[in-house]
């Protein structure tokens, strides 16, 4: 019965803690954009450069 004077608390700071992180994430924005960097993923945006043909090579 004892134990329940140490786990009272301790839960009650774990769900403070959680409660912090909580509001902290949301006011610096973690939860602005939730579905743009799901969608860059699909996005292929990259520009490849284009191959210079070589010294030796002859264009057609």
């Amino acid at each position: 019965m004892e134990v329940i004077y140490f786990l009272v608390p301790m839960a009650v700071l774990i769900v403070v803690g959680i409660a912090a992180g909580l509001f902290w994430a949301v006011k610096s924005g973690q939860f602005d954009d939730l579905e743009g960097p799901a969608h860059q993923i699909l996005m292929d945006d990259e520009v490849y450069p284009e191959e210079e043909p070589q010294k030796g090579d002859k264009e057609k």
